[in-house]
């Protein structure tokens, strides 16, 4: 799921008039940059949406390294720089770490970077077809994390320990985290993964409601 950020970023313009500085939009896309959209820019590329004016997100899912980054106007970036507890109070990331950010990023805007995000919605249409055939309920999307919607505490906890128990690593969203009701198992399919790896899991499903 996503924001529609093209709307959001019209209404804004609509609303710039109305303050000093214009009406700012600020975008967490830590599930959206290097996995979403055609050349995994996040959900302004997926919904052509214009540049926003700060972009946040973290270096720890797609591109694998501790960390996080702010992308805004050179203003923007200069205040923080002089005003944000990271750098006056507290250590930074390295610059291992910098450096290795940098070069999953080079990696993800490359033709490898393609090629994985190409093979990753094919993995991605693969596991969410197969929940369809078994009747499990999923909100279908390109992202590749995908919840299975269980709408019990219960039984979402009883499936989160099968599948550990069968090498399978998920995480059990259930109340208080969410409302009763919406009780979820989140998976997440990465580049790593084989068709084996979804098959398998498909499998396990399978298997558990038999």
């Amino acid at each position: 799921d996503h924001a529609p950020l093209d709307e959001v970023m019209e209404a804004a313009a609509r609303h710039d008039h109305a303050y000093e500085e214009n009406a700012i939009v600020l975008v967490d896309d830590s599930h959206g940059v290097g996995s979403f959209g055609k050349t995994g820019r996040g959900v302004e590329e997926f919904t052509g949406s214009p540049q926003v004016d700060i972009l946040i997100g973290t270096l720890g899912k797609a591109f694998g390294v501790n960390g996080g980054y702010v992308t805004a106007s050179e203003s923007v970036i200069n205040f923080l720089r002089e005003s944000s507890p990271t750098y006056i109070y507290s250590n930074p990331i390295t610059v291992g770490e910098a450096k290795a950010a940098l070069k999953a990023v080079q990696i993800t805007d490359g033709p490898d970077g393609r090629a994985l995000l190409e093979k990753l919605r094919d993995l991605t249409k693969r596991f969410e077809q197969g929940l369809a055939r078994l009747g499990i309920e999923t909100i279908p999307g390109e992202h590749p994390v995908v919840p299975l919607m269980i709408r019990d505490t219960q039984r979402t906890g009883e499936l989160v320990n099968y599948l550990y128990e069968n090498g399978v690593l998920v995480t059990g969203l259930a109340y208080p985290v969410v409302p009763k009701g919406d009780e979820e198992i989140r998976t997440q399919i990465n580049a790593a993964h084989t068709e084996a790896d979804i098959d398998h899991v498909l499998a396990l499903l399978e298997a558990y409601d038999a």
